[in-house]
């Protein structure tokens, strides 16, 4: 080598040969050897995302407008096909012209003999007369040198980690701009593309002849296929379940009238034969129609009573699926019950048999994802294919092809649910791959999957099933091998390091959906899942193998159950430790407010944990709340008591019922006088949701404290009965939902609506009553709701001539708990004591009224009827228990 001429880290001469002052030569410096982070991180690819704004876009565009009806959905694909033409012709003349600029920019560099890599230019000494500049490195990466005789280079900051030459003013900005220009067209293409697909299936909807029929509200007489497996519900009349079944019309008899049309409907059935259908099955039923509560693509819901009339058999595969699934019970029933029932729920997500309590310890836990099919089960399932196929020297292109049929086969198998469809697509876009021979990319197959599935039904985008399911694969994906590789440059090994990486990412990514969806947040989630993951795959697999086997080796399959037991308990004994943790499951605020808050709290804890520091603040700050707070619970569980199914407030002189729906979720009926009381009522139980609130009539000890029931909650609709007198009381209510944005509907005798766990039917007023001792109490809306096992009847302020009315039209009235109606008064008749028959009679009243309520000798009756009198002056807050072998309980909270 030449004196002067410097030499590149490699040993080869450095570009350009310009010797440095004085003769000497200059030597870049050698590259420090990487640290063990830089090693971690250099050997994970980077995150294609380029499809995410499509998947998000389309997503975001097919769930709103589920919620507003084909004339949105129209718009927003003009709107959105407007917007990316716009964004994508930006963008594109955006990177010419820096691509253009560029290569000019490169071609004089090339001319000054300068060799450059992305980073930020910086000058240095040249040769006699020369004017170079050097990259300065902005990513610790090596860069080369230049400077010839006349030379000037400039090197722009990179850009998606690529060099890119500057030749003008302003090209870096332009650079960015248009990459923000063309990921704004891929959002609005994505959103284009939903909005057209979601448009015909809510014309559908909302406009065929099921939606005309809904409006008429008539009997009608449908053909209709089932989609799913019927589901029985946890409200029960006379030991019956009411059976929910999805289901596709094919023809629909109304007002004597027959249609051929299409559409989805719900059917609320009430007669056994409804059990046991399987998904294909064609029937034929009659019944009556009403409109659909749910923010999707069903177009009415079927109340009947008649037992469906099948039509034909159904598909040969369902009914070979059928004969796995029910191999599979049978091969678990001599179990005992809690691992028993939940094999089958782990293997195909059949829970038919699960036991309640195992059921709330998994909901507890966050532990539910095991018995709703999802990506873990088909990633278990496919790999024992694959695995078997390999051994036997099957090619990769056939053992794909045959993986696939395997997926296709389980999902029948398992029935199609979000979460399957999901995992499903995203397993045939990696076989996919593998036949072909190509690396897989895991965030563009997710990505592409939720277009697809969105796409080809919209009704996924609105299913939380879906979205939890996609957002737990994305904190695999995204988050899991980072805190990972995080663990492991903290000497954690690499095992036990993906082993708390992988629950917590999950978690992690679901907790915010959940909170928004129950309102509450799960503690015990991450340790339960880390215990229960070693029990998963083999569980899975045994499951398995006894439902292949069940059909031609009956003794193979029993013996596989008997194995896969063993697994399924260890899993069983987890959920219920981890449910007993005082306040493992803690309240969280509900809808779009508590999911954004988790979601920013999550993400800020992460940032600063970055830092020694903050990490360190963070953990006292977690120490001290739990050791503050933790043994206050314990000492005192507090209110409400495990197991209620109704709290009658303690609201003063008025009425506000609490129906449990769900976690965090209740139907209410009536609000009291004022705001405060029954708002801190519903603070005590945590309700968070509550989708139906019925105001029993307009007087204002029923109203008054609408403001407080609807404050902080999110609220599906206001119902009213039939009477809007006084006037005064209609208007405030309108108001109020107004001003919360809370639709308000109108409720008639024999009107049917589900809410969550809470069954509610109309039983009056059978016509408006008008000239008795008060119109407003004779025309209050008369309600039986039953709640899970307990049977309630809720008359208002209903008064002689109502309660006459209906004991003279013969309506059953027997319930487990009667809400004495008008506060106990005098106004009441016997007979309709004697025809309610409640064990329980709760009386919402307040202490020293100026009416006398409640009346001496109602209470006196109630007691020789043998029912148990609780009132809300003397007791505070009444809570009714239910409990597993139907008994009831209640319990009180002092005012």
């Amino acid at each position: 080598m030449r004196s002067g001429e410097r030499r590149a880290p490699g040993g080869a001469p450095a570009p350009g040969g310009a010797p440095a002052p004085g003769g000497a030569a200059q030597v870049a410096a050698p590259a420090a050897a990487p640290s063990r982070e830089a090693a971690a991180g250099a050997g994970r690819p980077p995150v294609d995302l380029r499809l995410a704004g499509v998947a998000l876009g389309a997503w975001i565009t097919v769930w709103w407008c589920l919620g507003h009806g084909p004339g949105a959905a129209a718009w927003a694909a003009a709107g959105a096909a407007l917007v990316a033409a716009i964004a994508a012709a930006t963008g594109t003349t955006l990177l010419r012209a820096a691509d253009a600029a560029a290569r000019a920019g490169g071609a004089t560099v090339s001319a000054a003999g300068v060799a450059v890599r992305a980073g930020r230019a910086a000058p240095v000494r040249g040769g006699p007369g020369a004017r170079g500049r050097v990259a300065r490195p902005a990513w610790g990466r090596a860069v080369g040198v230049g400077g010839a005789s006349g030379a000037r280079g400039r090197v722009a900051r990179p850009v998606w980690g690529r060099a890119v030459g500057v030749g003008g003013l302003g090209q870096g900005r332009g650079i960015w701009v248009g990459g923000l220009a063309l990921g704004i067209a891929g959002v609005a293409l994505g959103a284009a593309t939903g909005a057209v697909a979601a448009l015909p299936r809510l014309v559908e909807r909302d406009t065929g002849p099921l939606a005309r029929a809904v409006v008429r509200s008539g009997t009608v007489s449908v053909r209709l296929v089932v989609r799913d497996d019927p589901r029985p519900s946890a409200v029960r009349r006379g030991g019956v379940p009411l059976w929910v079944v999805p289901a596709s019309v094919e023809e629909l008899t109304a007002d004597g009238v027959r249609h051929a049309t299409g559409g989805r409907i719900l059917v609320l059935g009430r007669d056994a034969g409804w059990e046991g259908l399987l998904p294909g099955q064609a029937v034929a039923v009659g019944g009556r129609l009403l409109a659909p509560q749910r923010r999707d693509l069903t177009a009415a819901v079927l109340s009947t009573t008649e037992a469906p009339q099948r039509l034909g058999e159904p598909p040969w595969l369902q009914r070979a699926a059928g004969d796995l699934r029910e191999g599979l019970r049978d091969a678990c029933a001599p179990l005992p019950d809690k691992p028993g029932g939940l094999l089958p729920g782990l293997v195909v997500g059949d829970t038919s048999e699960l036991d309640p309590g195992v059921e709330e310890a998994f909901r507890q836990t966050g532990m539910t994802h095991l018995t709703a099919v999802s990506g873990a089960n088909l990633a278990i399932m496919a790999g024992l294919v694959l695995v078997t196929l390999r051994g036997v020297r099957v090619s990769p292109g056939w053992s794909a092809a045959l993986a696939a049929v395997a997926v296709a086969g389980f999902v029948v198998l398992a029935r199609p649910s979000p979460s399957v469809v999901r995992a499903a697509a995203m397993c045939g876009l990696g076989l996919l791959a593998l036949a072909l021979g190509r690396p897989r990319a895991a965030v563009p197959a997710l990505c592409v999957s939720v277009v697809a599935l969105v796409l080809g039904d919209p009704a996924l985008a609105a299913a939380p099933g879906f979205a939890l399911s996609v957002a737990a694969t994305a904190g695999l994906l995204l988050l899991a091998p980072v805190w990972s590789a995080a663990m492991q440059r903290r000497h954690v090994p690499v095992p036990a390091a993906d082993a708390l990486a992988v629950p917590a990412a999950a978690q992690a990514a679901c907790a915010p959906l959940l909170a928004a969806l129950t309102g509450t947040v799960s503690l015990t989630a991450i340790p339960a899942n880390l215990l229960a993951a070693p029990a998963v795959a083999p569980a899975t697999v045994l499951g398995l193998l006894a439902a292949v086997a069940a059909p031609v080796a009956e003794p193979v399959a029993i013996g596989m159950a008997w194995l896969g037991q063993w697994p399924a308990r260890w899993l069983v004994v987890v959920a219920e430790r981890g449910a007993t943790v005082p306040d493992g499951l803690v309240p969280w605020p509900d809808g779009a407010f508590g999911g954004w808050a988790l979601a920013a709290l999550l993400a800020g804890g992460a940032f600063l944990a970055r830092w020694r520091l903050p990490r360190r603040l963070l953990a006292v700050v977690t120490a001290a709340v739990v050791v503050a707070v933790l043994p206050i619970r314990v000492v005192a569980p507090g209110w409400p008591p495990p197991g209620w199914a109704l709290v009658a407030c303690d609201v003063g002189q008025g009425d506000a019922v609490v129906l449990r729906a769900g976690a965090g979720s209740a139907v209410v009926v009536d609000v009291g006088p004022d705001p405060a009381p029954v708002d801190g009522c519903l603070r005590r139980l945590g309700i968070h949701q509550v989708p139906l609130l019925v105001l029993s009539h307009l007087h204002l000890d029923h109203i008054g404290g609408l403001d407080g029931a609807l404050r902080g909650r999110t609220v599906g609709v206001i119902a009213l009965g039939p009477y809007a007198e006084p006037a005064e009381g209609a208007a405030a209510v309108t108001r109020s939902a107004r001003r919360h944005g809370v639709r308000i509907v109108q409720l008639t005798a024999g009107r049917e609506l589900i809410a969550g766990a809470v069954a509610l039917r109309v039983l009056g007023p059978l016509r408006v009553l008008r000239g008795t001792r008060s119109d407003p109490n004779n025309n209050s809306l008369i309600l039986r709701a039953d709640v899970a096992s307990v049977s309630v009847l809720l008359p208002g302020d209903a008064e002689h001539d109502a309660e006459r009315a209906l004991l003279d039209a013969g309506v059953p009235l027997a319930v487990d708990v009667l809400k004495v109606p008008h506060h106990g008064s005098a106004w009441s008749e016997h007979a309709f004591l004697d025809a309610a028959a409640a064990r329980v009679a709760v009386i919402p009243v307040g202490a020293d009224n100026e009416y006398g309520h409640p009346d001496p000798g109602v209470l006196a009756y109630l007691a020789r009827r043998g029912a148990r009198v609780l009132r809300t002056d003397q007791s505070g807050d009444l809570a009714v228990v239910a409990h597993r072998d139907g008994s009831l309980s209640t319990a009180a909270r002092p005012p």
